[in-house]
């Protein structure tokens, strides 16, 4: 694989990878989605249709990785490092763009949420109960940062971080293990089924605390489109907690690949 096509790959499949799961959260969230309040199981599934859809797609060209962590796990366990940056920089590259995406999609979602008095407050609705919930967000998040990035349900910043690692874990040891294609530098057609299957998983038993980002990309880029896009009322981008999704999966996945080449290698 040339640069060019690792770079063009991640970049197509994490745009990919983000719209859709991003796409399921702006369903579940914004007050004018037909699919408001779906639940926690829509967005679990949505997100594991989000892997299997960009793996199949993109794997061809890049290997898939679509998550920082899966590549630095890689590059721990055959130590080539020379492309680390271009998978890098095409994985953030395309988390911004997927986020926009989902922008774009729910436009009119966006805007008839943001401007709803019952959700973002003021005159007449302090009492409401959506009101109080949002004067109870932790403070910098706004109302639907949610939809872009993730947040913890209890702030304890050294149990997210743990869960982020362990989570990150468990994904990184099964695409390590059962994921990879014959050439070992990516997901393979059979990867692809048991790493969605591996998320969806992870989200129904380990997604409650904090979202479970697993992928540095994933919540960074969507984060800084959040902060940069003009949406009305949006709050803030919650850049206190950002650290934790990146340095959670990261540390993760390099626990993952030492514990691949100790016990598996």
């Amino acid at each position: 694989m040339s640069s060019s096509d690792i770079f063009i790959g991640e970049t197509i499949g994490t745009a990919i990878l983000i719209l859709l799961g991003g796409g399921v959260c702006a369903a579940v969230t914004l007050k004018a989605s037909k699919a408001r309040n779906a639940g926690w199981l829509a967005i679990t599934f949505g997100w594991g249709f989000a892997v299997l859809t960009a793996v199949y797609t993109t794997a061809p060209l890049s290997g898939a990785h679509l998550n920082p962590a899966v590549t630095l796990a890689l590059a721990i366990k055959d130590g080539d490092w020379k492309n680390v940056p271009v998978y890098w920089a095409g994985q953030v590259l395309g988390a911004m763009i997927g986020a926009a995406l989902v922008w774009i999609a729910y436009y009119g979602q966006f805007q008839a949420h943001l401007t709803d008095r019952e959700i973002v407050g003021g005159p007449g609705a302090q009492d409401t109960v959506a009101a109080k919930a949002v004067e109870a967000q932790e403070k910098g998040a706004g109302p639907v940062l949610g939809v872009f990035s993730t947040g913890p349900e209890v702030r304890v910043a050294w149990q997210n971080l743990a869960t982020e690692i362990i989570g990150t874990i468990v994904l990184v040891l099964a695409v390590l293990t059962q994921g990879l294609n014959d050439k070992g530098n990516g997901l393979g057609t059979l990867g692809a089924l048991i790493t969605a299957l591996v998320v969806v998983s992870i989200g129904l038993s380990l997604g409650g605390p904090t979202g479970y980002a697993i992928n540095p990309a994933r919540d960074l880029g969507p984060r800084i489109v959040h902060a940069l896009l003009p949406l009305p009322n949006k709050g803030g981008s919650d850049w206190g907690y950002a650290w934790i999704p990146v340095a959670g999966p990261l540390i993760g996945g390099a626990i993952a690949a030492g514990i691949y080449n100790v016990a598996f290698a």
